[in-house]
Parts: structure tokens; C-alpha cells; sequence
């Protein structure tokens, strides 16, 4: 049965329900895969941190700079006073926030401490931001007036230095994906360097830190308390539900990109509760909450429960589910407080409810700048935050290039396309039709990619002609306008061959003519490969809803461009299991961003004779997405991998590309015109 979420019902929808359905299951199985007791996890929880600091851009030695913390004002409030402060979690990383004092402190006294990470609560007048930590601040009054320093801090999206959290969500800035960006590994980072800052201040106990928050604050507070192990305790409010509901059920379309990791690793989202373990954690929920479902949150609390079994931590972790919708609710924070005050002050008596949450100042009050500081670096922290790979130096010697060839290579395989099934269904290369007209045969040919992709293959030469005695042939790799042009060529002459229902365009008589001279002249064949989601499988929705379904295929540790590639590897492998086409020599096209694509499949495909790369994008940053991707290379890297094994022909526009893989081709000997660059066809 189809999700709502793909409701036309097409064969597109009808292959992407199952695969993300599919998909979803195989990650909801791998969970705690390889841990069946206590020693097993001790053995793998610190490589678990690294693997999650890593899909959060962050790694165990990033700089621990000054924090250049500055106190800018001060307030009085009832029982607590207020500090306004901000700190550089790096340099020009400026993080805002309001330290909550008890007002009753006596020389020397340490207190228990609670970072709270907001939410998503918008605080602007006049144009200007207040940061989410005034939309929040009742709640660090809250714990100061009952025994707590309590340092809250703003996002860098709604913060008073406006940020970003939107990349793909609606800017269409993928290539934070491929650049192994999220917001969400900012957040953590500025939240783990708030706990530096508590730990510096004389009122805190060192020891005692627990952290909060509530939504977009909840997911923050699951970051740091599984990086952190300072983190006593921590409650997350409304921050996490189950891979299935975001994927199938569409919560993600919901969510900011803050909420993710860049999931690689493909993990069920109950990894990152377990990583707390076997700290004390409160999952908590509100029963009726759309973008946090209840079956959501008590799939990842059993789940979480099975490893704090394993610990024998079960008394540490609990679940609190109230009443109500997607709200700050007094309820939620009572049972919060009541979880800190047993694992931060050893109290299990009931919280002081008497005293409710409230607000106590005007936005302005608790303002921390004057003015924007010139230097800052928080607005465009998605631009530098996760470093990029550096262009390597042109290699001295083929020892030096294979050194980093072979490593460039190893980390595609697993940090990039490590979504790729390992084992794939037989080519057998199955023919549908066999048709023929006006001196051309036209063959179709299904294949099973990944399940359920049923691909199709078409093949296109002289009428008659035996397919040993070609030259060769040419695997066009068609995008969504290659498609079009493909199918007005051939599609009224052999209509037969295209899929069931399939709306042609109309027919290119001329195209047509083309081509039938093209094949008498020479003996030569013509194969094209349509990629999932495009033509025959192409899913059904407006720009935005199939913008979310890319970001489910993120969520699934892996990019619809990414799974393009295999696809183009696996319909090599099914055109050479054509009757008679398994020796002929192999030449590949394609155009823009497929011709990327067709670029890092060649890597995986023997025996290219030849590659003609029309239009090919000179960075990542202009697309296609692949996880991570330009945390190992860039295009023109690709480039000189891909000459090292065929022939490469660039068409682009001046005839003019990176020099970098020429340079490479000419160090190392390649051969001539093993590269070689060509004023683009299209004229652009």
C-alpha cells in the first residue's frame, strides 16, 4: 500500500514506496547488528562517537580555541539574576547566550549546571533578532530559582546572528550534503563548547551537567549528550523519533536540516540515544505531537532500552509521555526537572511546582550585541565549517599517484557509496522487445538495478546487422531532457518498446532520419540507460515534494545521484549480457549532471574504451550531490582517476576546464589525448 505521500500510484511511485520501505527496514534491522552484551559495546562505543562526530562534520581534534567569552550586561530577576554573554566556539563562531545565577549564593558554593539548547522560537521586531533564547528564557529562570546555573544558548538559525538551517530543505544548497555539511554539527559543537564555558565558571560543579531542550533543542540536546560524556544527564523534549516515521510516514518533511545527521553510517536513529548510555536519559513526548509520533518515540525508547539492559543502566533511562500536541508545556518540564534534580542533586522529592515557568523580561533586555561584530562567521558558518579536501599537488611519480588513488578510492567506497548493495541480481539481459523499421533494429532490455528498481535498456542499430561485427557502441546516459529527446525520436516508430501508458512526446521525424544515416554509414550502436526516477520511473509531486523525497533518500545514508551511479555501473554489466554485445567495444556519453554520474560510474566499469563528458560541472558545488563527497575530491580529481583508465574527452564550454588532470595525464604518461578538452557541443 502506498504512503499518501506518494499518492499518484505510477510505477515511479509505486518502485520509490517499496525501495524507501525496503530501505527503511534493512536500517531498522542493522540496529546494535554487532552488539550482544556489555563487552561488545565497551569494545565499539568509542568508535561509534567518531563515526557520529564524523557524520556531524566534527572530529575528536578539533581546535579547542579561546573562547573569548564576554559578559555584555546584567539583570536582576526574582531569586536569580541574568548574565548576557557570548563566547566563539571558533574563531568568529559566535554563540549568544543568558547565564541564569541563583541569586542566593554563598562563597565558594558550586551548583549542579543545565545547558538549554532552544528550539525553533522566533524573537525579531523592527527587523531585529532577539535569538530563540529570549522566545525560551522562562526555563533557565526557571532552574536558577530552584538551585541550578542554567546557560542558554541560541542557534545559529533565529539566533541574533542569523544563520542558516534550511539548506535542503527549501534553499536547494545541496552540496552541503556533499560537502559532509549539516547544521546540526554546529549546534553540537557550540553546545559542547557551552559546556566548556560552564565548567570554567567557579559557581558550576564540573561534575554535575546535565543538558535540555525542547524540538529543534531536543534533537541538539541528543548531539551533545551522545558526543559528551560530561553530560550527567540529559532530557530530551520532543528531539527524536524513528527513521520509519520520518522516511515512510513523512515527518520529514517537517524538519529543518538541524535535525540530521549526515547518515552515512545508515543508522536507525535509536544509535544516537544508545550513545548516551549508560548515562541517565528522559525521553520525552507529548502524545499527540505530529512531527515527534508517539509509535515514533516508543520504538526508539525500547530500542534504547535493550542496550541499557545490556549495561545494566535499566533505572537510568526513562520515558515521560504527556498529553498534548507540539507544545512548550508546563507538564513536560515539570517531570525534567524532577529527572535532574535525582541525577544532579541526588533528590528524588518531588519538583517545587508552585513555582511555574515564566517569563520575566522584554526581548531587549536580554539582548547580547549592540551590533553585529564585523569579524563573525556564524551567518556563513556552512561555508567553512567542515573543511574540504585539499586539491592534491600534481603526483612526481606513479607511486605517489597511486598512493592517492588508492585512497581517494577506498573512502568513495566508504564514505560516499557505501549505500551500494553488495551483492546484485544476475545480468542476465533480458530482451522485452525486438522490433526493427526503416533499416534500424530496436531492441529493449530489462534489468533489475537494486530492488525494485526494473530498469530499462535500449539498444539501436543497423537493421540486420550482426552484433559481434560492430565497432562499437555508445551508452548514452539520459537525463530528464535526454529522455524526451530519445523517446520523440523513436517513440512513434517503435512506441511497442516504451513502457505501458508512457505519454511520448512527438514524434522527430528528422532526429529520426538522422540517426538511420548515422547507422547505415557506420557500424556502430546506440545504448541508452534511463536512471531511476527519471522518465519510465519518474515519481509524481510538485518541486517541493520531490525535494523531500531527496532528503529521504539522505536520511537513508546515501543521495538519489549517488544510487544514479549504480545504476549506470549495473546497465553495463546488463548491456554486456546482451546476446552478442559482451566484447564490443564500449564508449559512454552523457550531458551536465548525469555526465558526472557517468564520470564516477566509469571507475567501477572495466573496459571503457572511451568517455565523452559533455558540460561536466567543475565542482561538486554546482551538483550532483553525493554524501561527503568533497570531503575526499573534487571533479577535476575524478577526472584524471577516470584518465588513468580510459580515454576522456571534455566538451565544454571555451574548451576550457581545470588543468589539473591534463597536468596529471602529462606527469604520469597516460598516453596521448588521454585527455583531451573540446568546445562543447550544446554551444554554450
Amino acid at each position: 500500500m502506498l504512503s499518501p505521500f506518494f499518492a499518484s500510484g505510477g510505477e515511479g511511485d509505486e518502485m520509490l514506496a517499496k525501495y524507501l520501505e525496503r530501505r527503511t527496514v534493512q536500517i531498522e534491522d542493522s540496529f546494535l547488528g554487532e552488539v550482544g552484551n556489555k563487552e561488545d559495546w565497551n569494545k565499539r562505543k568509542g568508535e561509534y562517537r567518531e563515526r557520529l562526530g564524523y557524520m556531524l562534520g566534527l572530529s575528536s581534534d578539533r581546535p579547542r580555541t579561546d573562547l573569548k567569552a564576554t559578559i555584555t550586561g546584567k539583570l536582576e530577576g526574582d531569586g536569580f539574576t541574568v548574565e548576557n554573554l557570548h563566547y566563539q566556539s571558533s574563531p568568529g563562531l559566535y554563540v549568544t547566550g543568558n547565564l541564569y545565577l541563583p541569586a542566593d549564593r554563598k562563597k565558594g558554593e558550586r551548583f549542579p549546571a543545565v545547558l538549554y539548547v532552544c528550539g525553533h522560537g522566533r524573537v525579531k521586531k523592527d527587523g531585529v533578532s532577539y535569538g530563540n533564547k529570549v522566545h525560551y528564557h522562562h526555563h533557565g529562570s526557571w532552574f536558577a530559582r530552584n538551585g541550578y546555573v542554567c546557560l542558554t544558548i541560541d542557534t545559529i538559525q533565529l539566533g541574533e546572528i542569523e544563520g542558516i538551517h534550511h539548506g535542503t530543505y527549501s534553499k536547494d544548497m545541496w552540496w552541503w550534503v556533499s560537502r559532509g555539511y549539516t547544521p546540526a554539527g554546529v549546534e553540537a559543537w557550540n553546545s559542547m563548547r557551552g559546556i566548556d564555558y560552564l565548567q570554567g565558571r567557579p559557581e558550576v560543579d564540573a561534575d554535575r551537567i546535565g543538558v535540555t531542550g525542547r524540538s529543534g533543542g531536543g534533537a541538539y540536546s541528543w548531539w551533545v549528550a551522545a558526543l559528551d560524556e560530561r553530560v550527567k544527564a540529559a532530557v530530551p523534549v520532543a528531539g527524536i523519533t524513528s527513521m520509519r516515521n520520518h522516511v515512510i510516514d513523512g515527518c520529514v518533511e517537517g524538519h529543518c536540516d538541524c535535525m540530521y545527521q549526515v547518515n552515512s553510517e545508515r543508522w536507525d536513529f535509536a544509535m544516537i540515544s544508545s550513545l548516551v548510555a549508560p548515562r541517565a536519559l528522559l525521553i520525552s513526548n507529548t502524545d499527540k505531537d505530529r512531527i515527534f509520533p508517539l509509535d515514533g518515540v516508543l520504538e526508539v525508547h525500547s530500542k534504547t532500552r535493550k542496550l541499557y539492559g545490556f549495561l545494566g543502566a535499566a533505572g537510568k533511562l526513562g520515558l515521560q509521555i504527556t498529553e498534548g500536541p507540539h507544545k512548550d508545556t508546563q507538564d513536560l518540564r515539570v517531570h525534567a526537572f524532577s529527572w535532574f534534580n535525582r541525577f544532579l542533586k541526588d533528590q528524588n522529592s518531588p519538583p517545587l511546582i508552585d513555582k511555574p515557568a515564566i517569563k520575566y523580561f522584554e526581548p531587549e533586555q536580554l539582548k547580547v550585541f549592540k551590533s553585529i561584530p564585523a569579524d563573525e562567521k556564524t551567518s556563513s558558518i556552512h561555508e567553512t565549517f567542515v573543511p574540504v579536501a585539499s586539491a592534491p599537488p600534481v603526483p612526481k611519480d606513479k607511486s605517489d599517484w597511486k598512493k592517492y588513488r588508492d585512497k581517494v578510492r577506498a573512502e568513495l567506497d566508504e564514505k560516499v557509496f557505501g549505500a551500494w548493495p553488495k551483492k546484485s541480481p544476475e545480468a542476465k539481459g533480458e530482451t522485452l522487445f525486438d522490433l526493427s523499421s526503416g533499416g534500424i533494429g530496436f531492441s529493449v532490455h530489462r534489468f533489475v538495478s537494486q530492488e525494485p528498481w526494473e530498469l530499462s535498456l535500449y539498444l539501436v542499430h543497423r537493421e540486420g546487422l550482426d552484433r559481434e561485427d560492430l565497432d562499437l557502441v555508445v551508452l548514452n546516459v539520459l537525463d530528464e531532457k535526454g529522455w524526451n529527446d530519445f523517446a520523440g525520436t523513436y517513440g512513434k516508430t517503435f512506441g511497442k518498446g516504451f513502457p505501458k501508458g508512457l505519454k511520448l512526446p512527438a514524434h522527430d521525424a528528422k532526429a529520426f532520419d538522422s540517426e538511420r544515416k548515422m547507422f547505415k554509414n557506420h557500424k556502430w550502436a546506440m545504448a541508452y540507460v534511463v536512471p531511476r526516477g527519471i522518465g519510465p520511473t519518474a515519481w509524481s509531486g510538485d518541486a517541493r515534494k520531490r525535494n523531500q523525497i531527496l532528503r529521504r533518500f539522505y536520511l537513508l545514508g546515501e543521495t538519489l545521484d549517488g544510487m544514479r551511479v549504480f545504476d549506470v555501473v549495473r546497465s553495463v554489466s546488463s548491456l554486456r549480457a546482451v546476446q552478442g554485445m559482451g566484447k564490443v567495444p564500449l564508449w559512454m556519453q552523457a550531458n551536465s549532471q548525469m555526465a558526472t554520474n557517468l564520470l564516477y560510474a566509469s571507475l567501477y566499469v572495466p573496459e571503457v574504451t572511451r568517455l565523452d563528458l559533455h558540460d561536466l560541472p567543475e565542482s561538486h558545488r554546482a551538483g550532483p550531490a553525493y554524501l561527503n563527497v568533497l570531503r575526499v575530491l573534487d571533479l577535476p580529481q575524478a577526472v584524471a582517476l577516470a584518465g588513468e583508465r580510459t580515454r576522456v574527452v571534455l566538451y565544454q564550454p571555451g574548451a576550457k576546464y581545470d588543468d589539473f588532470p591534463l597536468q596529471v595525464a602529462e606527469a604520469l604518461g597516460f598516453g596521448p589525448k588521454a585527455i583531451s578538452v573540446r568546445k562543447s557541443m550544446s554551444g554554450n
